[in-house]
């Protein structure tokens, strides 16, 4: 499975890091993704998804089933 949140895509990002001397060297900035149960109602089951923090913030405001039509998933595949 890819390091990618599946409700909204977010992967990881190329930066640099930039020591003191101001040397450059290339670096991978990861999403924060957590694992993450949720309770889906027209489902009446526990789906278990790969999230990112602010996916999850999102879903305290969204439904699941609103979230994940937005994202263009099938809950019922998972």
């Amino acid at each position: 499975m890819s390091r990618k949140c599946q409700l909204t895509g977010k992967t990881a990002n190329n930066a640099m890091a930039v020591s003191h001397s101001h040397r450059r060297t290339k670096k991978l900035q990861e999403a924060n993704l957590q694992f993450k149960r949720i309770w889906w109602a027209e489902g009446n089951r526990w789906v278990r998804l790969r999230l990112s923090t602010k996916a999850i913030k999102t879903l305290e405001r969204k439904s699941l089933s609103a979230f994940a039509k937005e994202a263009g998933i099938d809950l019922s595949r998972l």
